[in-house]
C-alpha cells in the first residue's frame, strides 16, 4: 500500500510548475560576527488554476529553494479562470507601496506581465492577460498584491446567488454590455 501512495505522490509533484522568483543573501550581525543565509521566493502551480507562493531561508541556496517550494505547495489556492485561459474580470490590488492592475484579454494576447507577476500567471496557467505594476518593485509585495487581486475575483455563480438570479442572466448582461439599473436609479 505504501508504494501506491508514494507513486501517486511523486506523480502529483511531477505535474507542478515551480518558478524561482528571487534569491537574496541575508546577513544577520551577531556578537561573534555575521551570519550569512539565503532567502528564496518560490511560486508553485499546476497550470490548471491552482497556485501558491512562499519564502524561506537557509544556509545554502538549494536548501532555501527546497524549503520555500514545500511551503508553497502547502499554501496553494484555487483561482477561478474564465474559459481556462484568462481571469474573470479586471481587478486591482495594493500591498504596501506595490499596486497591481490585472485585465482580462482576448484569446491570442499572451501573458503581458513583468517579473514576478509573469511567474505567477505561468504557474497558474493563465494564457491571456494584461497586467501592470505601479509603485514599489519589491518582489515580495508584487507577488502578495497579485495573489490578493486573484483571491478578490468573484465568480459569476456567487454574484448570481447574491442577486437571486440565474448565472446565464448575469453572463448575458455582461456580454451585451447593458448597464445594470438599480431600483433607486429608475
Amino acid at each position: 500500500m505504501a508504494r501506491v501512495n508514494d507513486k501517486k505522490h511523486t506523480e502529483v509533484q511531477e505535474q507542478l510548475i515551480e518558478k524561482l522568483v528571487s534569491v537574496r543573501r541575508v546577513t544577520k550581525v551577531v556578537k561573534g560576527g555575521k551570519n550569512m543565509r539565503f532567502s528564496a521566493l518560490v511560486i508553485v502551480g499546476d497550470g490548471k488554476g491552482r497556485v501558491g507562493y512562499a519564502s524561506a531561508k537557509a544556509r545554502e541556496v538549494p536548501d532555501a529553494v527546497k524549503k520555500a517550494s514545500e511551503k508553497a505547495k502547502k499554501s496553494m489556492v484555487r483561482i477561478s479562470l474564465r474559459e481556462g485561459r484568462t481571469i474573470r474580470h479586471d481587478i486591482s490590488a495594493r500591498v504596501g507601496a506595490g499596486h497591481v492592475f490585472l485585465r482580462t484579454a482576448p484569446a491570442g494576447t499572451g501573458v503581458i506581465a513583468g517579473g514576478p507577476m509573469r511567474a505567477v500567471f505561468e504557474a497558474l496557467g493563465v494564457q491571456d492577460i494584461v497586467s501592470k505594476s505601479v509603485g514599489s518593485g519589491n518582489y515580495h509585495n508584487m507577488v502578495r498584491a497579485t495573489f490578493s487581486a486573484l483571491k478578490g475575483m468573484v465568480p459569476p455563480k456567487y454574484v448570481a446567488a447574491k442577486l437571486g438570479k440565474k448565472i446565464t442572466d448575469i453572463l448575458d448582461r455582461k456580454r451585451s454590455g447593458q448597464k445594470v439599473v438599480s431600483v433607486e436609479e429608475e
